[in-house]
């Protein structure tokens, strides 16, 4: 078990895509991480676009970024609500600063973009959000799954073993 004692966050909000979430949660788990599930608080049970559910554990006004090792932003279209929450944006700053891992995959860069992290830095994700992640100062990269320093990224749902690869070994290197 790779990841014993690393303590992960997983955003989460209505419309998230559920392979880009439950996939990265179970392969955390598998490896012996502790996976926190985190809302914005707006309700207690988000549905994904493909029905299947997941209930946070806390809301992001709550977590204190020090007592996480890493956090994964899903894709979908719950990014697009998850960075209008001031306490999410703030999280993903706070994990930036000290340097933790924060992968994202798909659309979840909106997040990272929104946050103003991703300037000067190369990033991927879904077609759909090139341009957002271009006009926010990325370099796009078209690739299924990379690393940039302490991000990881990944494209779309055919590309999660990657991304979970990446992001399995970015947690398992980084200290904390």
């Amino acid at each position: 078990m790779k990841l014993q004692g690393k303590r992960v966050g997983v955003l989460v909000e209505e419309g998230f895509e559920d392979l880009e979430f439950w996939v990265p949660v179970m392969r955390l788990r598998e490896e012996g991480a502790e996976v926190v599930i985190i809302g914005t608080g707006r309700q207690e049970v988000f549905r994904g676009k493909h029905c299947l559910e997941a209930r946070p554990d806390i809301t992001a006004d709550d977590v204190d970024a020090h007592t996480l090792d890493g956090l994964v932003v899903p894709g979908g279209w719950g990014p697009d609500k998850l960075r209008r929450s001031d306490a999410v944006l703030d999280l993903v700053r706070q994990m930036d600063a000290q340097g933790k891992v924060i992968a994202s995959i798909c659309h979840g860069g909106w997040v990272l973009a929104s946050a103003g992290i991703v300037r000067g830095r190369k990033a991927t994700g879904s077609r759909g959000i090139r341009d957002d992640m271009v006009n926010a100062g990325a370099e796009w990269v078209d690739a299924p799954a990379m690393r940039d320093g302490n991000l990881v990224w990944g494209r779309v749902v055919a590309d999660i073993p990657a991304f979970c690869r990446e992001l399995v070994a970015a947690l398992e290197e980084s200290s904390g």
